[in-house]
């Protein structure tokens, strides 16, 4: 397998209608047809390109990959940290990794050191990772949260350490929810840009870093020099003071914002067929 160079790559993400800022957003209707986790599944799915080899993840990326694979992606393949490798969707309805359905016609099913060997030879293009806490450099934490008594201990790195690390780029998914977008992570488990600007060339880290935080409010892009969030679209109905209300930093807005496109009838069709109870997405 072969890398795809991103700057050779056709640009498949649905294009966004340019916002306005001559007036306030246009309104929205009050009953969506669709909740934010779908649209997250929708915008995360078109960050995967065809031919990309995707580290999956679990929750909201597991239903991405399959959007994409299904959609505009054909020749995109899936990795799964249970030593799952897929050049098919699931064969039905999953809700985690190892789900029989992901399982059932597998290209490759083997042992968990196999499948993070693709990320240390650099063959990952794109990687999904989420957490408890994210700051303005998309630094990630799921080691502890400090408290009043002392800190909560959460599960760890779990794979998100080496994604962040050694995948060409990666997607960070999460709520948009001000305890969790901080200043500065209590703990950095998994390495964004750091403290922005040359840190991750600085610390030895030669490949890409989080290219976007897709979140129930809008998508966070990075500047090329500061590598700073930048809250480059906004969902549907949702105000930039709600997202500067969730976000625990002075949050700069782009200055060519636009809106997410809502997702489709057929991306939601095969979200709901693989999410059929809404488990992930209600």
């Amino acid at each position: 397998m072969k890398a795809i160079n991103p700057d050779k790559a056709e640009d498949r993400r649905p294009k966004a209608e340019p916002l306005s800022f001559d007036s306030p957003l246009a309104p929205c209707p009050s009953s969506l047809a669709y909740t934010p986790a779908e649209l997250m599944v929708s915008a995360a799915a078109g960050e995967i390109q065809d031919g990309d080899v995707v580290f999956v993840g679990m929750r909201l990326p597991l239903l991405a990959f399959i959007v994409a694979k299904k959609i505009h992606a054909p020749k995109a393949i899936g990795l799964f940290e249970n030593g799952v490798f897929r050049e098919i969707p699931a064969t039905g309805p999953i809700v985690t990794m190892g789900d029989p359905p992901n399982i059932h016609r597998a290209t490759l099913c083997c042992d968990m050191m196999t499948i993070m060997g693709f990320l240390q030879r650099g063959l990952v293009d794109v990687g999904f990772i989420g957490g408890a806490e994210v700051d303005r450099y998309g630094n990630l934490n799921t080691s502890r949260i400090s408290v009043a008594k002392g800190f909560v201990s959460l599960p760890g790195s779990g794979g998100g350490g080496d994604i962040a690390s050694l995948s060409q780029k990666f997607l960070i998914m999460m709520p948009h929810e001000r305890r969790r977008f901080v200043e500065k992570v209590g703990f950095r488990t998994s390495p964004g840009y750091g403290l922005g600007c040359l840190w991750r060339k600085d610390q030895g880290l030669i490949r890409g870093g989080p290219s976007a935080i897709i979140t129930t409010l809008g998508i966070l892009r990075f500047h090329p020099e500061t590598k700073e969030a930048v809250l480059s679209q906004i969902h549907p109905g949702v105000s930039v003071d709600q997202v500067r209300e969730e976000t625990g930093w002075s949050l700069k807005i782009s200055s060519d914002m636009t809106i997410t496109p809502p997702p489709t009838d057929r991306q939601l069709s095969i979200i709901r067929e693989y999410d059929p109870k809404g488990f992930w997405t209600r």
